[in-house]
């Protein structure tokens, strides 16, 4: 049966409006599948096991557990990081490994809850802060929320410390290497960075009437001044340190404030190598 000539033009111009709305449609989907999943670098979160340049945090991934079959493949989860406590390189952490399997001590090297308290009390001195206040695990990674008591009862998180284990077996020992920083941050020198005495020290702070402590150590306090008046909303603040190491000597650089109800109310640390002096 024959068509009509005045009805061709209207079927082919439903013909391309069936046509566009399809590749709209198209369109408009791979736009919402990109924003849907994106990059995670683009929304803020790094994946797991890239520093943070300027700072001495990593962000979790979105799940807080990963399967440890799923880190055997890593060489060495530490690389990259500065390790600054417990132990000051792998080679004494398999050392440790080696002794706890033949029935060793300090079992808390296990336990990285334990570990970012030890850290903190024992190497840090900030002995005030006595408390486990959240943990994440992803794998090889942890951040432990440490802490105190408030007057009314309630906790405070003082810190957030990242661990990272020094290997991929089960009883891979962990190690601290920074903090997350967010009221109190220490930006300045950056993490990983080669420094020498004395170091220009610095990040930014929100409070009230504050008197920051800042300490350099290697095994032990080696550096350091306080007294650093500072508060407001993201305010920078900067200090100069001096300090006495040997060239290629890992450092532990810690910030903290308190005063208001208790000694120590907020810490920040990084990890620096020092360099060769200036002649």
């Amino acid at each position: 049966m024959s068509t009509n000539s005045s009805e061709r033009p209207a079927r082919k111009r439903w013909q391309w409006i069936a046509v566009a709305a399809t590749v709209l449609l198209i369109v408009a989907t791979a736009v919402f599948v990109v924003v849907l999943t994106g990059d995670r670098r683009d929304q803020g979160v790094a994946p797991p096991g890239t520093p943070i340049a300027g700072s001495s945090t990593v962000s979790p991934p979105a799940s807080t557990t990963v399967s440890a079959s799923t880190t055997s493949t890593m060489s060495s989860p530490i690389e990259g990081y500065q390790m600054l406590y417990p132990f000051a390189s792998v080679a004494d952490a398999k050392q440790w490994q080696a002794s706890y399997r033949q029935g060793g001590h300090q079992p808390w090297h296990l336990d990285a809850g334990m570990t970012a308290l030890s850290f903190t009390q024992a190497y840090l001195g900030y002995t005030t802060i006595d408390r486990i206040t959240s943990t994440t695990v992803a794998g090889s990674q942890a951040w432990i929320g440490v802490g105190y008591a408030l007057p009314d009862g309630g906790t405070s998180t003082a810190a957030t410390v990242h661990l990272v284990k020094t290997g991929t077996d089960e009883d891979s020992p962990w190690e601290a290497v920074g903090t997350r920083d967010k009221v109190l941050t220490l930006t300045q020198p950056a993490y990983g960075s080669t420094v020498t005495s004395p170091v220009a020290v610095g990040g930014r702070i929100t409070g009230v009437d504050e008197s920051l402590d800042v300490q350099v150590l290697a095994g032990k306090r080696i550096g350091g001044t306080s007294m650093i008046p500072a508060g407001g909303t993201n305010v920078a603040w900067q200090a100069n340190v001096s300090f006495t190491a040997a060239e290629g000597t890992t450092l532990t650089i810690a910030v903290a404030t308190g005063g208001h109800v208790a000694d120590v109310e907020l810490f920040a640390i990084t990890g620096v190598r020092t360099g060769s002096q200036p002649q």
